[in-house]
């Protein structure tokens, strides 16, 4: 039976049960007119926190964009930093994210944007086995690639049986969406195009095996691909696409049985739902595409499976606007969500709270950030930082 190994080494200790409920919030650095967005969190085996996020003056059209970071010391108060994770001179580097492996090695990937278009990503990865001793640095970095995206040949044809597919069951009325499949199919049979273009954004998934998979998607295609290693990125392959009606940024949680389950940002039209597909094969091919019942506002989330067997989703639970931010617990492995808390729930039109980061740490407890933007309305221009929270199972289970 496979079991998922997810950022900051969760398998080693069990759930703190029967804790009484706690909770603890803060910005890890004030709000401020930068664009500040797409968090990711780490646990270092030290049991110090390291989050990376992306900082500029914009995102993709802006070229002083570059990767920060931030550590906050085990038990203590404030966040060390920010200091430069990754930084591209005169080029966008946007939506990071990290793992660390068994072996205690950090690694990060992140795309650069080659000509200020979502659609010119070049994927890039980090690894570092010295980052934990001085809290004000950035990771000592001893490696660094490219992850050249080399789909398959039969990439073309696993994009047109899907859209066959979904064609057949809901046939095209507006003529926008009869241009966009066609789009697609063209793109698809375009080999450069097929091989530019892949970001990330939540966190890598290692197996049991030793396999490791990072989830990518496409904004070209809008939809998804899995990138996979089984020798620690000495070389890699690609599964199937995941192809909807537009799915993108996937996050993975494995089922007891070994199932992978992808849960993605609906992209495409309404009803929005999140999108899920599934991986009886270590994630190499991928089922169909479909709506999940959970509202998606064309937003990203994360789900993780926790140490004992219950899941746990960080996402926008509205299907219009982020100014919603919702923690949900499963204990049917997805099938039901019977508990629900908010860490953040504003008006429509104010402050929105997206692109969350989730991990469970080696004491059981569970650690979160997310993108703050500050409305206008509020502050009189933009505001924005990563926010970060502290919690345990009882305090979402507790409810609102």
């Amino acid at each position: 039976m496979k079991k998922v190994i997810l950022a900051a080494f969760a398998f080693l200790l069990p759930l703190v049960c029967g804790s009484e409920p706690f909770y603890e919030d803060e910005l890890i650095f004030p709000l401020e007119h930068w664009h500040n967005h797409s968090s990711c969190i780490v646990e270092q085996p030290n049991g110090d926190l390291l989050v990376c996020w992306f900082h500029g003056s914009g995102e993709r059209k802006e070229d002083d964009v570059a990767i920060y970071g931030a550590r906050k010391v085990r038990g203590a108060d404030g966040w060390h930093g920010p200091f430069i994770m990754a930084d591209t001179p005169e080029f966008p580097d946007t939506n990071c994210c990290m793992i660390i492996d068994p072996s205690g090695k950090l690694w990060m990937f992140w795309p650069t944007i080659i000509a200020n278009l979502w659609e010119t990503a070049l994927l890039k990865i980090r690894t570092s086995t010295d980052y934990q001793d001085d809290v004000d640095q950035p990771p000592h970095w001893d490696w660094q690639e490219i992850l050249h995206v080399k789909p398959s040949e039969a990439f073309a044809d696993h994009v047109n049986q899907a859209l066959d597919a979904y064609v057949t069951a809901n046939p095209p009325t507006d003529p926008r969406a009869k241009e966009y499949i066609a789009d697609i199919r063209e793109k698809a049979a375009d080999k450069y195009f097929r091989r530019m273009g892949w970001m990330t954004r939540a966190h890598p998934t290692i197996l049991s095996s030793g396999r490791m998979i990072v989830p990518m998607y496409s904004d070209g295609y809008s939809f998804s691909l899995m990138a996979i290693t089984d020798d620690w990125g000495e070389s890699w392959k690609f599964s199937n696409p995941l192809v909807g009606a537009g799915n993108i940024q996937p996050s993975i949680v494995c089922k007891k049985d070994g199932t992978l389950v992808a849960a993605m940002r609906d992209n495409g039209p309404p009803p929005k739902r999140i999108q899920i597909s599934e991986s009886k094969d270590d994630g190499l091919t991928w089922g169909a595409v479909s709506d999940y019942f959970l509202p998606n506002p064309g937003a990203g989330l994360e789900w993780i499976a926790l140490d004992n067997g219950e899941w746990v989703m960080i996402y926008n639970d509205t299907e219009e606007g982020r100014h919603s931010l919702a923690l949900s617990v499963s204990d049917d492995e997805g099938k039901t969500w019977k508990w629900t808390r908010h860490l953040e729930k504003d008006e429509p039109g104010g402050d929105s709270y997206s692109y969350p980061s989730i991990i469970q740490a080696r004491d059981g407890s569970l650690h979160a950030t997310y993108s703050h933007h500050g409305s206008r309305e509020k502050f009189g221009e933009d505001r924005k930082s990563i926010q970060y929270a502290h919690f345990n199972l009882e305090w979402i289970k507790k409810g609102d």
